[in-house]
């Protein structure tokens, strides 16, 4: 039976698969959504947009691998290549995303290199894992892994209406 293409991925517990089929189809449509998105509108931005396309794709694969390890895997050690694949801070010190310019290929690549990580992290997880409580390694703050998967889809989901938002309004000049 299938759940509205929720079946589990192979490879994973059944419950854990689940998620890992939402985050598959969260990504697949952040892909499509950015096809037939001109290079040149990459970079730019809006008067009420301050963050571009390419900061707010920066933004979420930085999130990713910090939601990874610093709170599933509860450590402050990031794997090797961290720095080259997030070579500039994700926010400024007022708390604004930093402006981050870089090719889509080189974005995707990005957020492809932190879903690995996500996914080979959630293949050592059991259904039974998805209810325990884990602490960041940065701040304290305590979650459950199924929330952090959670808010992992929507963080997501909610960026990539903001960058529908801005083609649209780039579009539309």
């Amino acid at each position: 039976m299938t759940d509205h293409g929720l079946t589990p991925f192979e490879g994973y517990t059944r419950q854990v698969g689940r998620f890992v089929a939402m985050l598959a189809d969260g990504r697949s449509r952040l892909r499509r959504d950015l096809e037939t998105l001109d290079e040149s509108q990459l970079d730019r931005t809006l008067p009420w947009q301050p963050n571009s396309i390419g900061t707010l794709l920066y933004h979420v694969a930085a999130i990713e691998l910090d939601w990874t390890f610093a709170d599933i895997r509860e450590t402050t050690q990031f794997p090797d290549g961290t720095s080259d694949w997030f070579p500039t801070t994700v926010r400024e010190e007022g708390g604004r995303l930093s402006p981050v310019s870089d090719s889509l290929q080189g974005h995707l690549d990005r957020l492809a290199w932190t879903r690995e990580h996500l996914l080979v992290t959630l293949g050592r997880l059991t259904d039974d894992d998805l209810d325990r409580i884990v602490t960041n390694a940065d701040d304290g703050s305590t979650n459950g892994i199924a929330w952090i998967l959670h808010h992992l889809i929507q963080h997501e989901a909610e960026h990539r209406g903001q960058i529908g938002e801005i083609r649209a309004a780039l579009r539309a000049r």
